[in-house]
């Protein structure tokens, strides 16, 4: 089912993992570089991306580690989740960050390098650009 978790706006170009996301321990707070060796997205820059993986994982302070890559200019535009967790979801209530969830089939129709708008005012919710 989808949700809206944090209204907002966004377009770009998708960056997608189907591995789930450890904020704290998987992306330089200053930089938005995912830093884990053995994540798929590893050495990638989830800056001024919009953001798409199945689920975050990890402690609290992980809604922390969101709102510093916010202060420091290096978060995504927007998030989109299969299941939303509450670190994510504080994370991006925080750093005001647009955060939806989409079914699998949804989540399926994404791909890296797509060109997206995700709008939660609109009734597509995500409209594909090319």
């Amino acid at each position: 089912m989808k949700k809206i978790l944090v209204q907002g706006k966004a377009q770009g170009t998708v960056l997608k993992s189907n591995n789930s996301i450890n904020f704290l321990g998987t992306v330089d707070k200053k930089t938005g570089i995912i830093t884990d060796k053995n994540h798929e997205l590893f050495n990638k820059s989830i800056k001024n991306s919009i953001l798409v993986f199945p689920y975050g994982v990890g402690s609290s302070v992980g809604a922390y580690t969101i709102y510093s890559i916010k202060s420091n200019n290096s978060s995504p535009l927007a998030m989109i989740c299969q299941k939303a967790d509450l670190t994510v979801a504080t994370g991006c209530a925080l750093a005001n960050i647009p955060l939806v969830t989409v079914t699998d089939k949804e989540f399926k129709l994404l791909h890296n390098g797509q060109k997206i708008t995700l709008d939660t005012k609109s009734p597509n919710l995500i409209t594909f650009l090319e």
